[in-house]
């Protein structure tokens, strides 16, 4: 899951990084960096994560993200089709904020794992 873990997490840095030419980075960069720090943690230091206060720190953010989802969520019909999210952004955003709440509840899987393994 290490490995995982960091790929998750290069790919969040690189979701943040190719935000620079969006109308509001300021948004999205820690919205994609978020789950960044949560995937380098669980891959370096999942004992932080198991421990109580990281675990709840955890689910607070898992929420937040089911939350942002909910709001993201793409009204464009077929969403997911290439000539749709090509040319809507907020789609995308949808698509991206799914991909988030995705690298999170690996995160989250890690850290139960790890958890159940201690017991």
């Amino acid at each position: 899951m290490r490995y995982v873990n960091i790929l998750l997490g290069v790919v969040m840095v690189a979701f943040a990084a190719v935000q620079y030419n969006d109308p509001d980075p300021y948004v999205w960069v820690p919205i994609y960096l978020v789950p960044a720090a949560w995937a380098f943690a669980a891959a370096f230091r999942l004992p932080r994560i198991v421990s109580k206060p990281g675990a709840a720190l955890l689910g607070v953010c898992v929420l937040a993200y089911v939350g942002l989802v909910v709001y993201y969520w793409p009204q464009a019909p077929q969403f997911w089709r290439k000539d749709v999210w090509w040319v809507e952004e907020t789609a995308r955003e949808g698509m991206g904020m799914m991909i988030a709440l995705g690298v999170l509840l690996v995160v989250s899987a890690a850290a139960l794992t790890a958890r159940n393994r201690r017991s």
